[in-house]
């Protein structure tokens, strides 16, 4: 009975491990199963460690299961040494910044963010949730950086913004059209260095969970939740992930085909995806460029920080172009429900050669 239900356990594994593969539209609710992902990789290891004190012959078993998900085990948490990255070295930075408003835990959110800012010295930062309101921040960024824009989506109630702060030149930008309520993708491009970069600023589609959603979420997690409570709040949790996970597939669609268009250039894409690193959306970005976290990261990287909702949703991608240097969570600043993800990326030789070629 343990063996079947450590058979079963990385049958569970493999399915969540791959969900990525699963077109969301046909299958919505296997695609949200990579969040459930890092759930069943504890139990396996649990039965790893069972085995190997009652009866070691059979702790093959769970060997094999991590074996078959090391893939997506990789992508989840990668692990690599830190390196110092070389001079010349462009740092992107890519925080979702919940409009200021540091809810719950702080008044003065802005000013924490703002110092952040100063002593992160980032060239380009790239925002999301960047409401400018009574706080007056729109000022008090372009103090930092000299060219800057916001591009606000939506309508009030529902409306949001991303912002671009960068120390290079803002030649144009171009909107990255998909069906959203209140949320998108914005390219623009920089002269950096002589070249023409584009950085693609992303807020895919959210959750749309409430507060009271998050919150009851969290309380089933504690067990403080009646049986048939949990059952209705569990169906609507689904109900609302799922939709979720089919909006934002022809979103990622739409952007990963805006890169094949302008792949003769080089690329940086941030954003807050909305979605777990075992997602369609993530995979359908990381066909088009490199994730800059998968391959120099260390760690789950959780950069998503509320109500039980602990998952890395936050991403640097670069075209082959750039060379990627350790790409960081930081976790030192709460002043958003979001920590943010920041990265160093050089032009790579092989670019510098094709153009003294030309």
């Amino acid at each position: 009975m343990i063996g079947g239900g450590n058979v079963a356990t990385i049958l569970l594994m493999l399915i969540a491990g791959y969900a990525d593969l699963l077109p969301p539209q046909r299958f919505p609710l296997l695609a949200c199963m990579g969040l459930a992902f890092p759930g069943f990789l504890i139990v396996n290891m649990a039965f790893l460690v069972f085995w190997l004190i009652f009866k070691p012959r059979l702790s093959l078993l769970p060997i094999i299961g991590v074996l078959l998900v090391l893939p997506p085990l990789q992508v989840y948490c990668p692990i690599h040494v830190k390196t110092t990255p070389p001079s010349g070295t462009i740092k992107v930075l890519s925080y979702n910044v919940q409009a200021y408003s540091g809810h719950p835990r702080y008044d003065d959110a802005f000013d924490m963010i703002y110092d952040y800012f100063v002593k992160c010295d980032a060239d380009i930062v790239c925002l999301q949730e960047d409401m400018d309101t009574w706080r007056n921040a729109k000022v008090r960024m372009d103090s930092l950086y000299a060219y800057s824009d916001t591009v606000r989506f939506g309508r009030t109630p529902f409306f949001n913004a991303i912002g671009i702060y960068s120390r290079y030149p803002i030649l144009k930008k171009e909107r990255i059209h998909y069906t959203s309520r209140a949320n998108g993708s914005v390219a623009y491009f920089l002269s950096v260095k002589g070249d023409t970069v584009i950085v693609i600023n992303n807020h895919l589609e959210s959750n749309h969970l409430s507060l009271s959603d998050r919150e009851k979420y969290s309380d089933m997690l504690k067990g403080e939740v009646d049986k048939d409570s949990a059952r209705a709040e569990s169906r609507k949790l689904l109900k609302k992930l799922t939709q979720a996970v089919e909006d934002r597939a022809p979103q990622a669609d739409s952007v990963a085909a805006y890169i094949r268009a302008h792949r003769h250039l080089p690329i940086i894409l941030c954003g807050d995806f909305n979605d777990n690193p075992i997602s369609y959306v993530r995979r359908t970005i990381a066909k088009e460029l490199t994730d800059c976290y998968v391959e120099t990261g260390r760690g789950p990287g959780i950069s998503y920080n509320q109500k039980g909702f602990y998952v890395r949703i936050d991403n640097i991608f670069c075209s082959s172009h750039f060379v990627p240097y350790n790409s960081k969570v930081d976790s030192k600043i709460d002043a958003s429900d979001h920590y943010p993800i920041y990265c160093w990326l050089k032009i790579s030789p092989k670019t510098v050669k094709n153009k003294e070629n030309k």
